[in-house]
């Protein structure tokens, strides 16, 4: 059975971030593909150090391990289809999101890419301005992993500030669920 694995960035548990992931995700699991949702959320993390044993090793571990980027790795690894999500942090994505991404992409790269030809897509929540840079950060990394970015009929940012407010931003939650549509067909293409 195909699966997506959801990471969610935000300091929110179930905040807006959190709640337009699981939009996008409600749309997969209508076509069948099993889904999973991660949390940042009170869990510390730090950037990468350059140590280079994740190259020199080539064991798709980070020599870091005493947080949950490791295990998080060994989903991504297994999963079919990856969810990077972001709430907008002066007008980019949170410094936990950013420091997931560097140790993620320095081990996947140190392993013969070992997330290309994954599907992948950026999601983000923003207040009011800034989303697009923060739904660029996501993009490149995901490209530059050499996956496959499905599109939606909008970027896939949602507007919203409080706990909440995502739910009225009706053209964000569309778009959402338009890029789990899209997810969804494209994972089964890839995966006859």
């Amino acid at each position: 059975m195909m699966k997506v694995l959801a990471i969610n960035g935000s300091a929110r548990r179930n905040g807006n971030t959190a709640i337009l992931l699981k939009t996008v995700l409600d749309e997969m699991k209508k076509e069948g593909i099993k889904t999973e949702l991660l949390q940042m959320a009170g869990k510390p993390i730090l950037g990468c150090r350059a140590c280079n044993k994740c190259i020199t090793k080539k064991n798709f571990r980070c020599a870091m391990d005493r947080d949950f980027v490791n295990e998080w790795l060994m989903k991504m690894r297994e999963a079919d289809g990856i969810l990077l999500g972001s709430p907008t942090y002066f007008c980019d994505v949170t410094a936990g999101m950013r420091a997931f991404i560097e140790r993620v992409g320095r081990v996947a790269r140190g392993n013969d890419y070992m997330l290309k030809r994954k599907v992948g897509a950026a999601v983000v929540a923003v207040r009011r301005a800034g989303g697009i840079p923060a739904f660029s950060s996501i993009n490149l990394f995901l490209s530059y992993m050499q996956m496959i970015l499905p599109g939606s009929s909008y970027w896939h940012v949602g507007i919203g500030r409080e706990i909440g407010d995502v739910k009225k931003d009706e053209e964000g939650l569309q778009t959402m669920k338009t890029l789990g549509e899209n997810m969804a067909w494209l994972l089964k293409r890839l995966n006859p």
